[in-house]
């Protein structure tokens, strides 16, 4: 589904924040990349999405369906089908729910469609003729985002903290939403830095200074960085040995 070769990506004033970092995404799956703040998860997530000074500016290969994606704008990813869930959604005057549910109707879903996908998040009927706009705090406009991705059905997802911001979401209301987008047939990649949320996810995968240093079974890189990445005082210098018994 998606693979990255070699990137690697530094800044002008010479920080390296990713460095060469390979691998492969299948379809349909579910991944956590899970990290301390700072070690280059967000950072990984631009680079995928292509967002405007990354796309250009990092080193490396992205392939997505076989395709050779490096250069293709955040735009032309999106209409392939990558989408990125952002920290914090965006605000929009005289927008309704329904419209950015739907992308303004382009999305043919019925009433009953967007009530399925606003209580997945916790939302009732009364959203659907509300304005994502300064009168819904930022807990409510992560959820209607987060319902508008699984009405969007992408062939990949990016996640950056989906949890951020949320009051009362409960862990399985997230893996509610992460199996509604796999039983459409997308693949699933979580930014984290909470290893409950890596739980969540068929493999894991442990970042530290830009690249990878673990992957396996959530419950394993979760012990991982429980025992050695939760009570780091260096990070991105990381050990050499990133294994636990």
């Amino acid at each position: 589904m998606l693979e990255l070769k070699d990137i690697g990506f530094i800044t002008e004033d010479g920080n390296t924040i990713i460095e060469s970092l390979n691998y492969n995404f299948e379809k349909g799956k579910s991944y956590a990349i899970l990290g301390n703040n700072g070690v280059g998860k967000s950072t990984l997530a631009k680079i995928i999405m292509g967002l405007e000074n990354y796309y250009k500016n990092h080193k490396g290969k992205i392939y997505f369906l076989d395709e050779d994606i490096t250069d293709k704008s955040v735009d032309e990813r999106a209409r392939m089908g990558l989408t990125l869930a952002w920290q914090e959604p965006a605000r929009f005057i005289n927008m309704s729910v329904t419209d950015y549910i739907t992308l303004g109707g382009k999305i043919q879903l019925t009433k009953k469609d967007i009530k399925h996908y606003l209580s997945m998040v916790g939302l009732g009927e009364k959203y659907i003729k509300r304005n994502v706009d300064k009168t819904l705090s930022g807990g409510e406009r992560k959820r209607i985002e987060l319902a508008s991705i699984m009405a969007l059905k992408p062939k990949l997802v990016v996640f950056d903290e989906p949890d951020s911001g949320i009051d009362m979401m409960s862990n399985k209301m997230i893996e509610d939403i992460f199996n509604e987008l796999k039983n459409n047939g997308s693949t699933v990649i979580t930014i984290t830095h909470r290893e409950e949320i890596a739980m969540l996810a068929d493999r894991a995968l442990l970042l530290c200074h830009g690249t990878i240093h673990n992957e396996g079974e959530p419950s394993y890189i979760g012990k991982i960085y429980k025992q050695l990445c939760d009570v780091c005082n260096h990070i991105n210098s990381p050990e050499k040995d990133m294994e636990v018994k």
